[in-house]
């Protein structure tokens, strides 16, 4: 999977956003661009405190022992304040880039949570992940490479060539116009080797999303004795990783030597012309000794050492920056349609209705089609049918986790696209058939939708669940840490899923083969608390084993999107349609 190099004016949005990021801290910025002045300063003296030493030295005992050693005197105070700068300069580097890539990660990570849920059903979970943290670190090495040289190596090159100009206009004019030269050639490479870092990160990001599925399913690819072919094709994309990789780092690494061979040209043209200048050629200038000829090479190689730095690093901050613009389209994507405009719906009574709504996930291919439906408080609707018919579908629908393309749903008479999805979802307990649990305490997990429940009402949850005695055998009990696994079968996860709910007590209930993981005994005494539950409520329970929802006061029969029938469990029966071919299908 190749993504197009980055355009001029992406490349532009990419910098200003970021300078906009740096620009929230002041302070770090103007300390980066005072202690760099101050270290070009320091170091840019230590070269005349060698030269006057030099001057010192005239001949065979004609030293000047008093001027040379407070000529080294000046030279340590010089390199101490460059020291002690420098490291300052490093601090507040390291103080910007953490900030920044701090923020930029907090802005990405809080997008997570106002995207639609299309876009993270139509996305790899791996590449997301990528983006918020190995994107975010290379971002984060390339903006303090970049910061560090960027202002030390501007100050370097306006301070020499200032100084190179006083002492000798002739030879540093030489040093300033063959010093574009190295600029032209690491321009051109740059400019060059960007496709591959772009390649680079897009595959890194596939790879993450690779191993992140693998891991996910290792005991499904185990079972089906897939893992070779998993080899294979994580081997694919590791090579294309490798070959992007390595066109980078190869392309990338021609503009260093190049520009040293360059600058070395114009070190030796200074040395030369120098030379002549000592001796009173063409270019001699008044005063001009071996100590002054020793300070401008000197300055000749501390003016083209940051044009060598800052191409060097070239390299890095395209790969930052394309590492960058990814972060940025992920923290633009379109967000839900906000709901400010909305008001709350409050409690519900439970009456819900849809009417005419029509649904596809793909525009091009059409699922639920003029689909109208009227539940009235404290019924009991089943919804059943063949895959891909749609139950799903409709419980998405029903939580706004999608907004309908045709029709309206309803709760209590209002339109669920004109209350906050917050109150919404507020009256809805919802069990699915994936259950999810995070890294807390079984305490936290179980509280979750309600965090001001007291121990009490939490511990008669867990028990109508029949979670209570499992829960007591672990180690610390309600106070113990569950991981990402939690060392907990599925049907033990989906107990504390439905405790979950019981403490909840919301006046609808959406139970989606709320027991599909749980044993047959268990199911039954669980049947009993749901029947206890779902009393006086709404209640939407999508089924697969049909003896679970013979008691429902509806049954909704889909197929293709559409209810083709509805009634009782007898009715249907009677009728001989799809829901008596389902049922029979399982009893006989």
């Amino acid at each position: 999977m190749k993504m197009p190099p980055m355009n001029a004016n992406k490349r532009q949005s990419t910098l200003r956003r970021v300078l906009r990021y740096v620009g929230k801290y002041p302070v770090s910025l103007v300390g980066v661009i005072l202690f760099s002045m101050l270290t070009v300063a320091a170091t840019l003296c230590v070269p005349v405190f060698f030269g006057d030493a030099i001057d010192c030295m005239v001949g065979k005992g004609a030293v000047d022992w008093q001027a040379l050693k407070n000529c080294f005197i000046k030279v340590g105070v010089a390199a101490a304040i460059a020291a002690g700068s420098q490291w300052l300069l490093s601090l507040c580097n390291n103080r910007i880039s953490c900030n920044v890539v701090r923020d930029i990660r907090k802005d990405a990570f809080a997008k997570i949570g106002k995207l639609p849920l299309r876009y993270v059903d139509s996305h790899s979970h791996g590449d997301i992940v990528s983006r918020i943290v190995a994107d975010a670190d290379q971002f984060a090495d390339g903006l303090l490479m970049g910061f560090t040289q960027f202002f030390t190596g501007v100050m370097t090159i306006l301070g020499t060539v200032a100084f190179m100009l006083l002492t000798n206009w002739k030879i540093g004019l030489i040093v300033v116009v063959a010093s574009p030269a190295s600029l032209l050639v690491a321009k051109f490479v740059t400019t060059h080797t960007h496709k591959f870092f772009v390649e680079q990160t897009v595959t890194r990001g596939e790879q993450t999303a690779f191993v992140e599925e693998a891991i996910g399913g290792l005991k499904t690819t185990q079972a089906f004795a897939h893992e070779e072919e998993n080899q294979e094709r994580f081997n694919e994309i590791n090579e294309r990783l490798e070959k992007a990789s390595m066109n980078a780092i190869f392309y990338s690494s021609l503009t260093n030597p190049s520009t040293r061979f360059i600058n070395n040209l114009i070190y030796a043209a200074v040395a030369l012309f120098g030379g002549f200048a000592v001796m009173g050629g063409g270019f001699a200038v008044s005063g001009f000794t071996v100590g002054g000829l020793t300070k401008f090479l000197s300055y000749a190689t501390q003016y083209t050492k940051p044009f060598n730095e800052i191409t060097g690093v070239f390299a890095e901050l395209k790969s930052a920056f394309a590492c960058a613009a990814r972060i940025f389209e992920l923290i633009d994507e379109t967000e839900e349609t906000p709901d400010t405009d909305c008001r709350a719906l409050g409690v519900a009574e439970g009456d819900v209705c849809l009417e005419n709504v029509d649904f596809s996930y793909d525009k091009t291919k059409k699922l639920i089609e003029n689909l109208s439906l009227s539940v009235h408080k404290g019924q009991r609707i089943a919804i059943v049918g063949r895959t891909g018919s749609g139950k799903t579908t409709l419980i998405n629908l029903l939580m706004r986790f999608y907004d309908v393309d045709g029709g309206r749903v309803c709760v209590d008479g209002r339109d669920v696209r004109a209350v906050t999805r917050q109150s919404l979802r507020e009256n809805y307990g919802m069990v699915l058939q994936e259950t999810w649990l995070k890294t807390a305490t079984v305490r936290e997990n179980l509280k979750l939708g309600k965090p001001t429940a007291t121990d009490e009402e939490m511990i008669a949850a867990a028990k109508a669940a029949h979670a209570h005695g499992f829960i007591k055998r672990m180690e610390k009990g309600y106070d113990t840490v569950l991981g990402e696994d939690g060392g907990l079968s599925e049907g033990q996860k989906q107990l504390l899923c439905i405790a979950r709910i019981m403490l909840l007590n919301p006046p609808i209930l959406l139970l989606d083969e709320a027991t599909s993981s749980i044993d047959t005994r268990t199911e039954l005494k669980i049947s009993d608390a749901f029947q206890k539950l779902m009393e006086g409520r709404t209640s939407f329970v999508v089924a697969h084993r049909l003896s679970t929802i013979v008691h429902a006061d509806c049954i909704l029969v889909m197929k293709e999107g559409k209810v083709v029938e509805h009634g009782s469990h007898k009715e249907l029966l009677a009728h001989g349609g799809e829901y008596a071919t389902l049922y029979n299908g399982q009893f006989s």
